[in-house]
């Protein structure tokens, strides 16, 4: 391990960091290039533990941010099994140079790496030949593994995927509870590019009803790291006395973006009032809202008429009107 990593001046121009990235990413991206974890190759083992302790987050502030550089930077890749994380421009940033001592010190590291297809991941942004060609011939050897046992790999792949997200809605979800009564956790399906989405075992309406507010939720400002607050407006999908608790919930988020109030307390006053009005469906919180809307037109058309006697339109004062000649 290296005493010092440098930072390119280049990284503060990448469009992805000057225009995408919050602060807060660019702290946690900084991080990942530099923490003591980190190999010559680009891919270094780290725990989500050891991430949270190192920048003082919680581990659930880490699983948001590690779920953002995957699937919405795509930066990153990590595999929740082997521990092992692998930065996608490492070869950009630190492999310019070669020579004897780094090619037998990347050898070595490649030779550890336990999740090979991390190293064709890293390699794809090496600009240099002699450096690359090393990655590549690990990536050779791999492919002439996975040759052998193509749909085997497969079933990996797809067990590889189910566990990093199930791994960080687990967290998210521990458990909803109804009367007291324990219930078994719901798994959030985050958005995966590469998972089948038809699929039977993730077709349930409950799961199904949480990924689309979580979508929403994420997709509309709402905070995304903010997952205490996700936490407590799910709990409304089994909580309330709701007939159509997803709809209902989607409909106060539209309320809460059209006025401008990405806020959970301004969502849940709104969800509060409906429940006190015993408006339970979307039907009914639409006709109450029409009914409203008339009322209020016709109170203002009334209010727009002066009260009392009618006032003449016009008056001619003639003195002489009466009087006989």
């Amino acid at each position: 391990m290296a005493k010092f990593r440098m930072v390119r001046v280049d990284f503060w121009r990448n469009p992805v960091v000057l225009e995408e990235m919050s602060p807060e990413d660019k702290y946690f991206y900084l991080y990942l290039l530099t923490n003591p974890n980190t190999t010559q190759i680009g891919i270094y083992q780290i725990t989500k533990k050891q991430m949270a302790f190192d920048l003082g987050y919680s581990i659930e502030s880490v699983h948001a941010l590690m779920e953002r550089f995957i699937h919405h930077h795509k930066v990153i890749r990590y595999n929740p099994e082997t521990r092992e994380l692998a930065i996608k421009n490492w070869g950009k940033y630190n492999l310019q140079k070669g020579g004897k001592p780094i090619m037998d010190c990347i050898y070595s590291e490649l030779n550890e790496v336990v999740d090979k297809s991390l190293i064709q991941y890293v390699s794809e942004s090496i600009p240099k030949g002699e450096i690359c060609s090393v990655y590549q011939s690990f990536c050779k050897q791999v492919e002439d593994s996975t040759s052998k046992a193509e749909v085997s790999d497969q079933d990996d792949h797809d067990t590889y995927l189910h566990t990093e997200s199930e791994e960080y809605y687990d967290l998210l979800m521990p458990s909803l509870t109804l009367s007291g009564q324990e219930k078994q956790p719901i798994v959030l399906m985050p958005i995966l590019e590469n998972l089948n989405l038809d699929k039977p075992c993730i077709h349930n309406p409950e799961k199904e009803a949480v990924k689309e507010i979580i979508e929403f939720w994420d997709d509309n400002g709402f905070g995304y790291s903010n997952l205490n607050a996700k936490q407590q407006l799910l709990a409304w999908l089994d909580d309330s006395t709701f007939i159509q608790p997803k709809l209902v919930i989607l409909k106060a988020m539209n309320i809460a973006c059209a006025n401008n109030k990405r806020k959970l307390s301004y969502i849940i006053g709104i969800l509060k009032n409906w429940e006190n009005e015993s408006l339970l469906s979307v039907e009914e919180i639409d006709a109450y809202q029409e009914n409203s809307n008339t009322l209020q037109k016709h109170k203002q058309s009334t209010e727009s008429k002066p009260s009392g006697r009618d006032i003449p339109g016009k008056f001619v004062l003639n003195l002489t009107a009466g009087e006989d000649c």
